[in-house]
């Protein structure tokens, strides 16, 4: 994977909101793409340019064929997006299938976007999805360098969203317990960034885990108060120890633009911590310098 290597660079999930920008910071970059969904012609409607192929997870032979001659691959699968139920079996599936036919069709490098929070830890069922999403990768494909993230400042996020809907429409709000969690959020630029380099990297180890996460380490009460701030409004918030991951998303549902079926995984990975614990972002990626929760919100806001 070297300067020279003119052998397509795949990304699955191009039609997502951070797998769009990651192909047009690649295009800017040059480098020769391939991009693939489950609806290549929508793809091929935004980036008549790139190759656009089937690919469905679910669907081992689509999957063998999109990977085909590629090197590096992307895997921004995720399946909370269609529901709530049973998207952890189905992340499970999407990986093997993915894992198995990059290793036959000759991927050196997937590169994947998992989730940070301590491997020790109780983790919500999302974020343990996702760390489970890249052993699996691991276990039954090519080499991964997976990157773990938190929350992703951008317009496109469903979290910020979800944090911009309530600064924005509440003056008061009644909140769980676990809202002084402390989290690290990242701008999508950032993302990006950290994302468009691993394509770069040739990792010794079969897989490589790299926490990256933006400059200033903040509670969801800190997000909230600084976020409502670009909007000129103090909002009150009030913690509670009663109100449920459930009662929460059913509320969020109600006042913020993310469906129930979203927020409440969103919600209840909120009681885990996330925040980057090593410095290997910064030895591997010595060029990304991430921004400020401030600065990343501005961008957000613009965008």
């Amino acid at each position: 994977m070297t300067g020279k290597d003119r052998s397509p660079r795949l990304v699955t999930g191009a039609g997502g909101y951070i797998g769009g920008r990651l192909v047009e910071r690649l295009r800017t970059m040059g480098a020769p793409l391939r991009i693939a969904g489950r609806r290549p012609e929508v793809l091929r409607s935004r980036w008549p340019d790139v190759e656009a192929v089937r690919m469905d997870v679910f669907l081992p032979e689509t999957v063998t064929e999109a990977t085909m001659g590629a090197r590096t691959a992307y895997y921004l699968v995720h399946s909370m997006a269609e529901g709530e139920e049973g998207f952890e079996e189905r992340d499970r599936s999407a990986a093997r299938n993915f894992a198995e036919a990059a290793l036959r069709s000759g991927v050196e490098l997937v590169v994947y976007l998992g989730g940070l929070g301590g491997e020790d830890d109780a983790l919500s069922p999302h974020l343990a999805s996702r760390q489970e999403t890249g052993r699996i990768l691991a276990e039954h494909g090519p080499r991964v360098l997976e990157l773990r993230a938190g929350m992703v400042i951008g317009a496109g996020s469903a979290s910020f969203r979800m944090l911009m809907d309530l600064v924005k429409r509440l003056p008061a709000m009644v909140t769980p317990r676990w809202v002084e969690t402390r989290s690290q959020p990242i701008a999508i630029d950032d993302v990006v960034s950290y994302l468009s380099a691993a394509g770069e990297l040739s990792p010794t180890e079969h897989h490589t885990v790299v926490e990256i996460g933006g400059a200033d380490v903040l509670s969801y009460r800190e997000m909230m108060q600084r976020a409502a701030g670009t909007r000129g409004r103090h909002p009150l918030i009030v913690p509670v120890p009663v109100l449920t991951p459930r009662l929460s998303s059913l509320w969020c549902g109600l006042v913020t633009s993310v469906p129930v079926s979203i927020a409440r995984p969103l919600i209840e990975g909120l009681r885990n911590e996330t925040i980057v614990r090593d410095d290997a972002a910064a030895r591997l990626f010595p060029d990304v310098h991430p921004m400020s929760f401030d600065d990343a919100v501005a961008r957000a806001i613009r965008e």
